[in-house]
């Protein structure tokens, strides 16, 4: 038996009666095995949220992970929020994925002292091999809010298409809102019916609780 590398992803073995191939173990399937810098993780990210998600978070956020893309270092972000815009939150999420999908860089998350709401969907980006938390981080889960007078005032059909398409936005939401929660609560001890009902009312948890659920690797301090 003999064997060799064809190319930067696959590996030959040759036999009397044939070959067969094996691909080698994608960068990122090499990295999940592996756990982060805790240094790193805990005093030196190189990506920090903190404060309110809105617009100006959102372009500081765009903007520090262009320089950890431009480089070759894997990506530390440190989480410490009380919340704010969903879609902001979403866009980081996203890019988040992206970098982690696209980079052959690993990527890991560590919650400090609050990741409330919004904050939530950033940390759920990772997958729940590379979430942190503090000792003393609490994390807020609730459904988004919504707070707005609708005031119908005209023909019928005319109202019955302003409730139709406030229904349409609703529906978008919830439908939004299910697609983070369900990266949060995969791969741990709780389903995303039990986290609905939890995030029905401000659902807080300690470190401690979200460990025992398995919604994160460890505890880092």
């Amino acid at each position: 038996m003999f064997l060799w590398w064809n190319n930067a992803s696959t590996i030959v073995f040759g036999h009397c009666n044939g070959i067969a191939r094996m691909d080698r173990p994608s960068p990122s399937n090499q990295q999940s095995t592996r756990g982060p810098d805790r240094h790193r993780l805990l005093l030196d990210p190189n990506l920090r949220i903190h404060g309110l998600i809105d617009d100006r978070a959102v372009m500081n956020f765009l903007a520090d992970l262009k320089e950890v893309r431009n480089g070759e270092n894997d990506l530390y972000v440190e989480i410490d929020t009380p919340g704010g815009d969903a879609d902001g939150a979403r866009r980081m999420a996203l890019e988040i994925k992206l970098f982690l999908k696209h980079s052959g860089r690993a990527g890991y998350v560590i919650g400090k002292n609050t990741v409330y709401s919004a904050g939530i969907t950033v940390l759920a980006a990772f997958p729940k091999s590379s979430r942190y938390l503090c000792p003393q981080a609490v994390l807020l889960i609730h459904e988004r809010r919504l707070e707005k007078n609708l005031v119908l005032n005209g023909p019928i059909r005319g109202c019955l298409q302003i409730i139709r398409e406030q229904l349409a936005l609703l529906q978008t939401a919830e439908q939004l809102e299910d697609e983070g929660f369900a990266d949060l609560v995969r791969g741990s001890r709780f389903s995303l019916d039990e986290l609905r009902d939890h995030a029905m009312n401000s659902c807080y948890l300690s470190a401690e609780k979200a460990l025992e659920l398995e919604l994160v690797q460890d505890i880092a301090d």
